[in-house]
């Protein structure tokens, strides 16, 4: 298959873990650990993205409960608020490439129809391009395989 050819629905994960806005923030931190994830989309009750908590945004919670000896409030409160950036399903995983090697951004909410559908990685773009024909169809250098 061609790079162009490559569209986010292909690779994108259906099975997003989310979090509403309200939920308490030290209830996000933890399902976060548990899950091992680095970042949850953050959607109202329609299923409409708001924004997305990441490590990040928890790593800033965990500092400033330690300064003032609590952490309480919902996620609204500490997540980082739309805009961010988002896909498409039928968008181009060669955009999307870009996007990763131009920003810090390690995930990308997926929309269509303003509903939250899915989620593309870097990794999930990395395995993208490197199965495809453009990178060799998989083929390594490695000769001791």
């Amino acid at each position: 298959m061609k790079p162009e050819a490559l569209r986010v629905r292909d690779y994108m994960i259906t099975d997003v873990f989310t979090l509403p806005s309200d939920t308490n923030i030290m209830r996000a931190i933890y399902l976060l650990g548990e899950r091992d994830l680095s970042g949850m989309p953050v959607v109202d009750a329609d299923n409409r993205l708001v924004g997305i908590l990441t490590e990040r945004d928890c790593i800033r919670t965990a500092l400033q409960s330690g300064y003032f000896d609590e952490a309480t409030g919902s996620v609204a409160e500490f997540m980082t608020p739309l805009p961010i950036a988002t896909v498409t399903p039928d968008d181009s995983l060669i955009d999307v490439a870009e996007l990763f090697a131009e920003s810090p951004f390690r995930r990308c909410p997926v929309i269509e129809h303003g509903r939250l559908v899915g989620l593309i990685c870097r990794r999930h773009v990395m395995k993208a391009l490197t199965e495809s024909a453009w990178f060799g169809a998989g083929e390594t250098t490695d000769k001791t395989e």
